[in-house]
């Protein structure tokens, strides 16, 4: 046994309210800069729908991830190395600008400065990219709420297979959100893709990261990656992707999306697992056995003799502790209602999320019936089977039994808390129904509507001999200052920012505790961070200075 730490996510889709803040967010942090003005490392989709880029689900088209071969080995879909030898300087198998978007502003000054007039004045859209007018006919999120649904929702490449179910009525019996960041997979298909070698994952938390100095803009990491969540800068030529907030999560942080999500529906947690399974799990010979063959590769941090191997592996104490508390964990593998984004792909995502029960519990309402009631709630997900075969395809390729029992689960807990609040007593009945503990479902329970701040995001933080070593791995992989490989000219929070101070472990904490209000806030590596917010390393807390104009001299 390998013992391995990996930092992962679960979503409550049940909680997505569609604002689209995660992304905002996400945006002003990370890509607010020249050359990413398409990128969204976190981006929210309506579903059914096309996604961000367009149809990027199809890899009969895009070719991403992996293939299991007749002798059971695993290959890259786009092709091996001969494959990639022979196409490196011309990749067919890439979105175009048309698959993102073009993305675009509006002429302002004609809007403001425009003089008194019969009519009234109208800003045009203009391309970002040529400068020229154009008609905005797509963007990151254009099926936002089914918007256009006949035209483009139905060419969803989830409905294959039960079109005629769904094509007329879908719209009106089931919608819901689907945030998507990079799943950091456990298999990644994008660093195995990369002829230089510059995307690389973490061995002490398992994210994976590109390194901006060893990047060479091939992109063939693009089209190795079946979730389309690696970007190309076209000012820099480099490869981009989110980075799970790397900088925060240093220190204990959330990730950006995670801190300011408006439903409070993502958990970041630690997930220990067998680095010797991972492959065997990956090659299983049918796609409906991935689910169960990943959730294999994870370890109970309960278990005495993982907490023994993870010591020997040296693990630090805290992250042990930091696992047994992990929400990511409990909905996994312990309450078993998350699952994994398309794990047919072979990557070993670990961004997983918990299936949506609210259309369900509308569907009963609009008949005039009590959606609240357990017989109703488990007599809809057996009749009402067009969601659960599409939830199947985007979770467990195709198989519905997992979707159905965390459906089921999902089910027992909001009618068990209903009955308990009307102050009856449910019994173990409803609990044992699901194979579940009345214990059990009141934890998932606390866990899912009402858990605070610091039972959703249980991260460990870095240790202090290993600041160096962080400082390194952040020199090499963050978004360089002003002329640097990965700014091209820009500051990290927008033109004209300034210098990125180099992220050290020291230089985050001070900054974490001067947000904070507390005493001992300067930073350790000079470097001026004057009229300047950097949202990477506010948590909230207090006014961090350069927010608002200071009076006096300093206007």
């Amino acid at each position: 046994m390998r013992i391995m730490a990996q930092l992962a996510m679960v979503m409550n889709l049940d909680k997505c309210i569609g604002c689209h803040t995660c992304s905002v967010t996400c945006k002003q942090a990370w890509t607010n800069r020249a050359g990413t003005e398409y990128v969204w490392f976190n981006n929210v989709e309506t579903r059914p729908g096309l996604g961000y880029p367009r149809g990027y689900q199809n890899q009969d088209e895009w070719q991403g991830g992996w293939t299991r071969t007749s002798n059971g080995r695993l290959r890259l879909r786009a092709g091996g190395r001969f494959k990639k030898l022979a196409s490196i300087f011309s990749n067919p198998k890439l979105p175009s600008l048309q698959d993102y978007y073009e993305p675009w502003t509006y002429d302002y000054e004609t809007l403001l400065n425009a003089p008194a007039q019969k009519n009234f004045p109208v800003a045009r859209p203009y391309s970002i990219i040529s400068g020229k007018p154009i008609n905005v006919s797509w963007s990151a999120n254009w099926d936002d709420d089914l918007g256009g649904s006949m035209e483009h929702a139905v060419k969803d490449p989830m409905l294959k297979g039960i079109e005629d179910k769904v094509t007329f009525e879908f719209e009106k019996t089931f919608m819901f959100y689907l945030p998507r960041i990079c799943e950091h997979c456990l298999n990644p298909a994008c660093a195995a893709s990369c002829p230089s070698g510059a995307i690389y994952k973490r061995s002490e938390d398992g994210i994976v990261l590109v390194d901006q100095d060893r990047c060479r803009g091939w992109r063939m990491c693009i089209s190795g990656c079946p979730y389309k969540k690696v970007y190309f800068n076209h000012k820099t030529g480099k490869a981009e992707k989110c980075t799970f907030c790397y900088p925060r999560v240093e220190v204990g942080l959330p990730t950006v999306c995670a801190e300011t999500c408006v439903g409070r529906l993502r958990y970041i947690g630690l997930v220990f697992y067998d680095a010797d399974k991972v492959l065997e799990a990956a090659s299983v010979a049918k796609d409906t056995d991935l689910y169960a063959a990943q959730r294999a590769c994870f370890l109970d941090p309960d278990d005495p003799e993982v907490q023994r191997a993870a010591r020997e592996a040296g693990i630090p104490q805290e992250w042990v502790r930091a696992a047994e508390r992990s929400p990511v964990w409990k909905l996994i593998s312990k309450y078993q209602v998350a699952l994994p984004l398309h794990p047919e792909y072979r990557t070993m995502p670990m961004v997983w999320y918990i299936p949506p029960l609210s259309p369900v519990v509308d569907v009963i309402r609009d008949t005039g019936h009590d959606a609240e009631d357990a017989g109703n709630l488990f007599a809809a997900i057996d009749t009402l089977r067009i969601p659960v075969e599409y939830l199947a395809n985007l979770f467990t390729a195709g198989d519905t039994a997992p979707v159905d029992a965390a459906l089921r689960r999902l089910a027992a807990m909001r009618s068990y808390m209903r009955e308990r609040t009307l102050g009856r007593e449910p019994g173990p009945a409803m609990a044992q129904a699901v194979g579940m503990s009345e214990e059990d479902l009141y934890e998932m329970f606390r866990l899912l509507a009402i858990a605070k701040y610091a039972d959703r995001y249980v991260i460990p933080t870095a240790h202090a001999e290993q600041a160096h070593a962080l400082e390194e791995l952040a020199t090499e992989c963050a978004l360089d200052g002003d002329g640097g490989v990965g700014m091209g000219g820009s500051g990290p929070v927008g033109e004209g920012s300034g210098r990125l101070t180099p992220v050290a472990l020291e230089n985050l904490r001070a900054l974490k505790a001067r947000a904070g209000g507390s005493e001992g806030g300067e930073l350790v590596s000079g470097g001026s961070t004057r009229g300047r917010v950097n949202l990477l390393t506010w948590d909230g807390k207090g006014i961090p200075e350069g927010l608002f104009p200071a009076d006096g001299k300093d206007g």
